[in-house]
């Protein structure tokens, strides 16, 4: 969102900038060019003064000096004619005195005058002098004509034409517009950095909840926004989510120490329970009633046992822990090395298989082992006698998760058809064939509540050709 405020701010900011630089840029060669009409026009017109006053040869020779003079001081081309278009004095040399020859002959005006020499000339013999010139710019044009009529009114008796170089003046407009453009650059580039500091001073908070959002989302009830900057109203946003956040994590903080309290209170009454009925299992004689207070027994323990994973899972959900780095393949091989008696005792075969070294995670204390715990005591549990788990523990192959941990757990059991794949993840959840297997239904939901606090995920699906495979996905350690 920042860079695309900055693109819009840089948009604007360049129009704005070249809005304003062209006119200027053209105000200023048009009063350049009007300056330059000034100063040769004053010049024109005393050359047109000498010639109308000329009446003998001596005056003849009075111009010629006079424009040869000013035809070597500025390379200009000047040409005097009379009523009729025939040349009286002319002087300079050069692309400045051929155009001003061209101008004052007969050819240009015979096309129809479509020449600014011939037009020009044209205007000065029916007495009205050049008032306007084509605009200079840096690449042109070299050369402009301008005329100035002899006499006034019903009087013209010929015209002086002036041939000017705008080499000079092309040279003050291209300084100029340098400097307009420097100074154009410079602007927007100062105002590119005030964008770029109002951008960020807007976007900041927007970041700033938008991390808290996501450590929230992940777990964090204790995420807070942080950033006071920013306008009035993000700040008010911000208080807003705090409290929203406080009150969330309070009523959820309340539930927990609910489920924990209740949880830990029960066990003593119900261990008591236990031990009273294993107490008065002797004084019950065979028969009937010893199988019910058998069944009474079992159930009881099952409720402990259920009481036990309410008090683990309120405890992981608390997300009090800090996350650490954990090295996955070693916690891999201790848990397999622990769970092989078991499996042995089963007749399961427990093995691993393509067991990277080095292979370290960011997680809650001892995730891959707590995790790797329920899965393979779920297994135990399912997977018929000779069968087999296999265990592996690699890099993820995709890009997008670079360097995260990919345990996988396979077995060849009967597994789970695929509509009821999901319910394995859920809370007491069990399939309906296996509702007499023991256990609470909490080992995958707990597994799968530390996989998600760790950052990680624990996926199930089928296994081909048959059986049941649990992934556990675990981030990258954060680089040093």
């Amino acid at each position: 969102m920042r860079r695309r405020l900055l693109a819009v701010l840089m948009v604007l900011m360049g129009a704005a900038a070249l809005l304003l630089c062209v006119p200027l840029a053209d105000a200023y060669a048009r009063g350049r060019t009007e300056h330059l009409l000034l100063q040769r026009r004053s010049e024109a017109v005393r050359f047109a003064d000498l010639a109308d006053r000329m009446r003998t040869a001596a005056d003849r020779a009075e111009l010629s000096a006079e424009i040869g003079r000013y035809a070597q001081l500025y390379g200009a081309g000047v040409v005097v004619v009379d009523s009729a278009g025939a040349t009286v004095a002319r002087a300079g040399t050069g692309p400045a005195a051929e155009a001003a020859t061209n101008a004052a002959t007969d050819a240009d005006s015979a096309s129809g005058g479509s020449s600014s020499g011939a037009q020009a000339r044209l205007r000065a013999l029916t007495g009205r002098p050049t008032d306007r010139l084509p605009t200079l710019r840096p690449w042109g044009p070299r050369t402009v004509v301008l005329a100035e009529p002899v006499g006034r009114d019903e009087r013209v008796s010929g015209a002086v034409l002036m041939a000017v170089p705008t080499e000079a003046a092309r040279r003050d407009v291209t300084v100029r517009w340098a400097l307009i453009t420097a100074g154009a650059f410079g602007a927007f580039a100062a105002a590119a950095l005030v964008a770029a500091g109002i951008a960020r001073w807007l976007m900041r908070p927007v970041r700033d909840l938008d991390r808290a959002v996501e450590r929230l989302t992940a777990g964090s009830l204790q995420a807070r926004a942080v950033s006071d900057t920013g306008p009035p109203e993000l700040r008010h946003l911000r208080r807003h989510f705090n409290t929203m956040a406080e009150a969330m994590a309070d009523s959820i903080g309340r539930q927990r120490d609910f489920v924990a309290d209740a949880s830990h209170q029960l066990r003593n009454p119900l261990a008591t329970l236990v031990l009273q009925l294993e107490n008065v299992e002797p004084h019950i004689a065979p028969g009937p009633g010893l199988a019910e207070h058998g069944r009474a027994l079992d159930e009881a323990e099952r409720l402990e046992e259920l009481l036990d994973g309410l008090l683990a899972l309120a405890r992981v959900e608390s997300g009090a822990a800090d996350l650490t780095e954990e090295d996955v393949s070693r916690a891999v091989r201790e848990r397999v090395a622990a769970w092989t008696p078991v499996f042995r005792a089963a007749g399961v075969e427990l093995v691993t298989a393509d067991l990277a070294e080095g292979l370290r995670a960011r997680a809650l204390p001892d995730a891959t082992g707590r995790i790797l715990d329920a899965v393979l005591d779920n297994a135990v549990k399912f997977v018929p006698r000779g069968g087999r788990v296999e265990v592996r523990a690699t890099r993820a192959a995709d890009v997008s998760t670079a360097g995260a941990v990919v345990v996988r757990v396979t077995d060849d059991g009967p597994g789970v058809p695929e509509e009821q794949l999901p319910l394995l993840l859920r809370r007491f959840a069990r399939s309906p064939d296996h509702q007499n297997v023991p256990g609470s239904g909490l080992g995958l939901a707990i597994a799968d509540e530390i996989a998600r606090i760790s950052g990680g995920r624990l996926d199930v699906c089928g296994h081909e050709p048959h059986g049941l495979a649990v992934q556990l996905r675990l981030p990258a350690p954060a680089p040093v």
